[in-house]
């Protein structure tokens, strides 16, 4: 197992504050990684996937850009920019609110869910991730009230 200073070649840091903050920096990256090459294979990037699922979470229901902005894992994602170029894709549909002009409507196409069926299912083989092999469940619960009572 390498610690974060071997990882990134660093011998010290100046606190363990700054330690935590590039060691948890440092890991979700490299989980970023690992999941970009995934969905690469399948032409979406990490958002476009995000995208799909919060799509797929409301279903049948549209779901307004403002709505998916809030839900995105990446904040500084630009959805307009993302549902654009899944409408191209044809994953993807948007069309005006007919009760108000200025709302547009987005919804996941049939294209779209059985993408993200297929993808659901190499990730089912995975399951658990490789990455998540020498961690208990308990470990991993503490992991996650953790992180959450770092954003809170």
């Amino acid at each position: 197992m390498k610690t974060i200073e071997q990882e990134i070649k660093q011998n010290k840091f100046s606190d363990i504050y700054v330690k935590s903050d590039i060691n948890i920096l440092f890991t979700a990256g490299w989980i970023e990684g690992k999941q970009m090459r995934l969905f690469k294979k399948y032409g979406l990037s990490q958002q476009q996937y995000n995208v799909l699922r919060i799509l797929r979470g409301q279903h049948p229901q549209p779901v307004m850009l403002s709505q998916i902005t809030e839900r995105m894992i990446d904040k500084m994602s630009n959805a307009t920019r993302l549902v654009d170029k899944l409408n191209k894709k044809e994953l993807t549909t948007r069309r005006n609110n007919p009760g108000n002009r200025r709302q547009v409507d987005i919804h996941i196409t049939e294209k779209g869910l059985e993408l993200l069926k297929i993808i659901d299912a190499v990730l089912e083989e995975q399951t658990p991730p490789a990455h998540y092999s020498k961690i208990t469940e308990k470990e991993l619960k503490q992991l996650n009230l953790i992180l959450d009572k770092i954003r809170n």
